[in-house]
């Protein structure tokens, strides 16, 4: 028996109106009640009714066909096999746009985290390299202040001694404050100068005190122009190491050369001062930056 393609499509069962296990003599017994209601004869206005009539009457030959049943069961299998393989497809396609989506934020989570080990490697190396120009301008102080030695001792032939200033302000001696004046605000005032090999506050004698450079020039300069607080000046005069005054009869050599490598001096004190300076600013630069590289 041929049947319809477009019949296997069909629920015929619901055509009929009965369930699948329905035996051969349920599925007659429905064909014919079905059958009386939609006979063409019986339903001259309805134009389907032939239509319908012709389909419960294949209906029947499928149902009650041992051959046609099992290939419309067989259909059927196939349709439930095609579905289920359309849900499988569309299952493996959603894991794996979740994968994809997944593998991105884990591509950019590995790109977060080579960008900031670039960045903790950057600032590595500029503290390595501030820390390299740091060593160079302390040695290069240290070079500056060897040079300032042999220099005194140059200028210093006769062996007359390190030159000593003696200082000297207002002060009482029940003065806690010392007038202002602390052996660390000296040293702050004089270093500025050269090198300070020592400086002693007098423990008689009040607003006294006695500062040793390591070079002549150092100390000249001390004397030609620091002058102290503001409201307790001080008055600085020479103790020892005095050098000769220009055009002195027993020193025919110091003249307008001294002069000048005066001014020489000046200008390497205040080399040294800005160097100081630009010091201590990288060393501020580089505890922000490390405050900065610390993980939180």
């Amino acid at each position: 028996m041929a049947v319809a393609k477009d019949l296997l499509q069909m629920d015929l069962y619901a055509l009929l109106g009965i369930e699948e296990k329905a035996a051969d003599k349920e599925v007659k017994k429905a064909y014919r009640q079905k059958a009386l209601s939609c006979h063409p004869d019986k339903n001259p206005d309805n134009p389907r009714a032939a239509e319908l009539f012709h389909q419960l009457s294949q209906a029947l030959e499928v149902l009650t066909d041992a051959a046609a049943r099992i290939k419309k069961l067989r259909h059927q299998k196939d349709k439930n096999l095609l579905e289920l393989g359309l849900k499988h497809m569309w299952y493996l396609e959603a894991r794996e746009r979740q994968a994809q989506a997944h593998g991105s934020e884990e591509e950019e989570e590995s790109r977060s985290t080579r960008t900031l080990e670039q960045e903790i490697e950057r600032l590595r190396e500029e503290g390595s390299r501030q820390l390299e120009e740091q060593q160079r301008l302390i040695q290069e102080q240290i070079r500056q202040e060897r040079e300032q030695r042999l220099r005194g001792k140059a200028e210093n032939p006769e062996g007359r001694g390190t030159p000593k200033l003696k200082l000297k302000w207002k002060c009482k001696k029940e003065d806690e404050s010392k007038g202002g004046y602390s052996r660390d605000i000296l040293l702050q005032l004089f270093q500025k100068y050269g090198e300070v090999l020592n400086l002693v506050l007098s423990s008689k004698k009040a607003g006294t005190a006695v500062v040793e450079f390591a070079t002549v020039k150092a100390a000249e300069l001390a004397v030609q122009n620091e002058v102290g607080l503001v409201d307790n000046p001080l008055k600085i005069s020479w103790l020892e190491g005095r050098p000769p005054a220009v055009g002195d009869p027993s020193h025919p050599g110091l003249s307008q050369g001294s002069v000048l490598s005066e001014r020489d001096y000046e200008s390497l004190v205040m080399m040294r001062m800005r160097q100081a300076a630009e010091r201590q600013q990288l060393i501020a630069q580089m505890q922000q930056e490390d405050a900065v590289g610390q993980p939180t």
